[in-house]
């Protein structure tokens, strides 16, 4: 709805981004919500204030299906929020009812770059569970048609710096009414 100028959201209206791991979801969800004044979240953060424990250590004691548990209910949490930008865990893809719940809410950006950029990003590649429990070819190749089926929006990342994949979001984002 447009009102004197601006455009007005009905109901949730976040930005979901999806990709890899290193893909740069979190640093550009928090580099957009600072340029166009919405709200940053990070669904890995929130999980880890819900478990009181590394996102690691809930895949070491708890296992990864837990993990994906308090991951739904995380994303649950913020049905009752408006216009978020939201930086998603790696894995959130793996369950449909993840991908229903964000669509629910909002629309996917799906930052699609290849396995060794992501690699190349990890800056403490100890912290993530993923890389630790599988070969990381494997999860990729696994990922990311998910990514992919899931995304409202792809835009890919190959060959960016982080300011040209910025822009790409920003611009697309906003010609879309979503910023």
């Amino acid at each position: 709805m447009k009102t004197d100028g601006y455009i007005t959201h009905e109901g949730c209206d976040h930005i979901f981004f999806v990709g890899f791991l290193g893909a740069g979801k979190s640093t550009l969800a928090r580099n957009l919500g600072r340029l166009y004044h919405r709200t940053y979240v990070d669904t890995d953060r929130m999980a880890e204030r819900m478990m009181c424990k590394s996102v690691r250590e809930c895949f070491e004691q708890d296992g990864e299906a837990a993990f994906r548990d308090v991951e739904t209910a995380v994303l649950e949490r913020l049905r009752h929020q408006k216009s978020l930008l939201v930086s998603c865990g790696g894995g959130i893809v793996e369950r449909d009812e993840n991908c229903n719940l964000m669509h629910e809410m909002g629309v996917i950006v799906f930052l699609d770059g290849d396995l060794q950029d992501s690699l190349r990003q990890i800056q403490h590649p100890e912290k993530r569970p993923d890389l630790g429990t599988c070969d990381v070819r494997e999860l990729y190749a696994r990922r990311r048609p998910l990514f992919k089926r899931t995304a409202d929006y792809v835009i890919d990342i190959r060959d960016k710096n982080f300011e040209q994949v910025a822009d790409d979001a920003g611009c697309l984002l906003w010609e879309e009414g979503l910023l």
